[in-house]
């Protein structure tokens, strides 16, 4: 295993790859990136799916197939990338046996289309978690308002969640709450609590893109704001899952739901390449990145150890003086939200135009 991924394994980060295809699959890639390079958990979206159809011809068999039986596009949607999370989930079972659950781990996401529509996003989450039929499957609800009590519902069913989108601290401790109280609702129901496990994807460079087009070009706080956001999430998870209440639900065997450092690769070139992961390592959390990222860490990435803790106060700092600059944090962090579920709808409808043009050519 590639030195400085081991070093960042090793300082309690769970290094999961943001994508999947068939190809990877197939090719043995993805269990090369496994043995090789640490990964230890798969994160799928419409785009990566979308991306993986439109370039290879391993979907063409089942597209035909399904084409033959009558189905539509959303159904031919729905078994492609169940498949390909089926797959992904039997290559990383090792790891999961490994870890007891903590990783090997592939998400799979509702259709962003249900992102305001509670019962919908239930009653999918519950297909999907039965249609992929893997324990390892994590199903991926974003974090609207509409979303928390889906949230809930699911894992009080015993189905383990990754929450997407989250990139305010209040909609996050809304995230954590809702998890706990689903947790709660499980052992009312008598359900395993041991077996439920989610993390929470709290989303980092898009939080710069936003804020540093709104500072000048030598602003000392170009490039702090994301890391800031994510240090202080980290403070808020290290409270919540330090509550009493959490430590009854600990009693009853509960999991802690992990923070996930999510959108990671760095999309201005005047950073660090790495600059997502290296300044975010801390134990118990995952950074799920781009194969980009992840080559660009194996390749000169630093652990300079815990980069997280003792950092809470200068965090709070670089918010309070964004703010002093009229640049206010639940105005750029609603915004984000706003954008985010624009682009996860853009990219399923992306991702249901690649698929009717494969139906179609099939």
């Amino acid at each position: 295993m590639n030195d400085r991924l081991k070093a960042l394994a090793d300082a309690g980060v769970s290094i999961w790859l943001d994508d999947l295809s068939r190809e990877r699959i197939e090719t043995g890639n993805l269990a090369a990136l496994v043995a090789e390079s640490g990964v230890v958990g798969v994160t799928t979206n419409p785009t990566i799916f979308a991306a993986a159809i439109s370039k290879g011809e391993r979907y063409a068999a089942q597209v035909k197939e399904l084409k033959a039986s009558g189905a539509d596009v959303k159904t031919t949607v729905f078994e492609l990338t169940t498949t390909d999370v089926q797959n992904g989930c039997d290559i990383m079972r090792p790891v999961y046996d490994a870890t007891g659950g903590v990783d090997g781990r592939v998400s799979i996401e509702v259709d962003p289309d249900l992102a305001k529509d509670t019962d919908g996003t239930v009653e999918l989450a519950k297909r999907l978690w039965e249609r992929v039929d893997r324990p390892n499957t994590l199903i991926k609800i974003p974090a609207t308002v509409e979303g928390l009590p889906a949230i809930a519902a699911t894992i009080s069913e015993g189905i383990s969640v990754n929450v997407t989108l989250i990139f305010s601290l209040e909609r996050y401790r809304g995230v954590m709450d809702a998890y706990l109280y689903g947790l709660e609702q499980a052992a009312a129901n008598g359900k395993d609590l041991s077996s439920i496990y989610s993390v929470a994807s709290f989303f980092v460079s898009r939080v710069d893109s936003e804020v540093d087009k709104r500072l000048a070009d030598d602003s000392p706080l170009r490039g702090k704001a994301a890391i800031a956001n994510a240090r202080l999430a980290y403070e808020a998870y290290e409270e919540v899952f330090g509550s009493d209440r959490f430590k009854a639900l600990a009693a009853k065997g509960a999991n802690t739901q992990r923070p996930l450092w999510a959108s990671t690769g760095v999309k201005d070139p005047a950073y660090p390449d790495t600059m997502y992961v290296s300044e975010l390592v801390v134990a118990d959390t995952v950074n799920t990145m781009p194969e980009k990222t992840l080559e660009a860490f194996a390749d000169h990435g630093e652990v300079r150890g815990d980069t997280v803790h003792g950092t809470y106060d200068e965090a709070r700092q670089v918010i309070a003086d964004l703010e002093a600059q009229g640049i206010g944090y639940d105005e750029v962090v609603e915004l984000l939200e706003v954008e985010g579920l624009d682009k996860f709808e853009a990219s399923w409808t992306e991702l249901l135009e690649t698929v009717q043009t494969e139906l179609d050519k099939a």
